[in-house]
């Protein structure tokens, strides 16, 4: 067997209610003055009040940091960094959605002063030490609370990633119930973006790629597959949302160590340039990046599919690759998502520049198990409008 590494969260805490506790883990593993990073709208919603509420119990003071936006640009980035160093903080928690948590990282690895943003965009170039990292996802999708990379929207619309073991956070802290109030168009494009991480880190051709990773990805499609509709169908159904967020997470702990590929690739540009949700982006590529590789990647994707689709079992391997992007989509077109590029608004003579600048994304593009060229991404592209 092919020598591998896998790195992970040290700790993992999961169950419904758990966020009741942060207040004592913060206290005796991250610290007593603590930057806590989230967006406006959980603040409206008052899901981050359990938190507070548990860690003013527990003796810890606590600064908020809520200017978190979607797709965080470097400006959102460093004023977090800001807010962590002005309030002395010893220990920083992500509460929401990815682009919080990735926030919550870059802020509790810069606040020490030691490193620039500037410099640690790529592969292996942040080096730490950070402060104390506790994440708490809102929503089942990005899997970031146990990820090694935080993913920054520079300049106007492209995107970076800093990837780093340094960021792997101290602990992920899993509450369903956080997730109860999620709409259902949320749920859907969170949902798929979880499955297709497991999807592009079990087919991955990263040299990375590894048998615990792949065993996370299986576990966590099947887990996926059965409750997505039910999540989108009945938000308050708590053994779906329990599912839906442990999956993610299992997800997310497949593609941090055997890292994703050509869907990501051509979802950045979707979603730097017309803002349309990361999910929903890669929800949009995902049958026809499939497609695309199934010429050399079918093997995969016919051992993957019956997880997700157990119907698939019954149909030849020749077929099932196939028949795994017609499901995809179609478990997509019924949770509510839209369908085709045109339909998030984004007009027919952008595809070349969509095209031009997934090409950029050479980190990803590494990984995809069929080598796509600039011609090939603008063909998926003609075929997603």
């Amino acid at each position: 067997m092919t020598a591998f590494n896998f790195n992970t969260a040290p700790r993992i805490v999961f169950g419904d209610g758990a966020i009741a506790r942060i207040g004592e883990i913060a206290a005796t593993q991250l610290g007593k003055r603590v930057l806590l990073v989230t967006d406006p709208g959980l603040i409206k919603v008052g899901l981050i009040d359990p938190a507070l509420k548990s860690l003013e119990a527990a003796g810890v003071a606590v600064s908020v940091y809520s200017k978190v936006e979607a797709d965080p640009p470097e400006a959102v980035i460093m004023a977090c960094v800001a807010a962590a160093q002005d309030f002395e903080a010893d220990a920083v928690i992500g509460l929401g959605g990815g682009s919080s948590m990735d926030s919550a990282k870059l802020a509790a690895l810069l606040a020490p002063g030691r490193e620039k943003l500037a410099d640690i965009y790529g592969i292996g170039n942040a080096k730490g030490p950070r402060l104390p990292l506790l994440l708490a996802p809102t929503t089942a999708g990005t899997g970031s609370e146990v990820t090694p990379i935080s993913i920054v929207t520079t300049g106007a619309s492209e995107k970076k990633g800093v990837v780093s073991p340094v960021i792997i956070p101290d602990i992920a802290l899993l509450d369903p119930e956080l997730t109860l109030g999620l709409p259902p168009h949320v749920t859907a494009a969170t949902g798929i973006d979880a499955m297709v991480h497991a999807i592009e880190a079990f087919a991955s051709a990263s040299p990375s790629n590894n048998p615990v990773s792949r065993a996370l990805a299986r576990e966590a499609l099947r887990l996926m597959g059965a409750a997505l509709e039910r999540a989108v169908r009945n938000g308050q159904d708590r053994a779906a949302r329990g599912d839906m967020l442990l999956g993610a997470m299992l997800a997310g702990q497949a593609f941090a160590n055997s890292p994703v590929a050509a869907v990501h690739a051509l979802a950045y540009p979707i979603g730097g340039h017309f803002h349309v949700p990361h999910g929903l982006s890669n929800a949009l590529m995902l049958p026809h990046v499939l497609r695309f590789n199934a010429e050399t990647a079918s093997a995969a994707y016919a051992e993957i599919a019956p997880y997700a689709f157990p119907e698939l079992a019954e149909v030849g391997t020749q077929g099932r690759a196939s028949a795994f992007a017609e499901k995809l989509a179609g478990l997509s077109a019924r949770c509510g998502l839209e369908q085709r590029l045109r339909d998030v608004g984004i007009p027919k003579d952008a595809v070349p520049m969509l095209a031009r600048d997934a090409m950029k994304q050479t980190r990803l593009l590494i990984n995809n198990p069929r080598p796509l060229t600039e011609a090939d991404a603008l063909a998926i592209y003609q075929q997603a409008w």
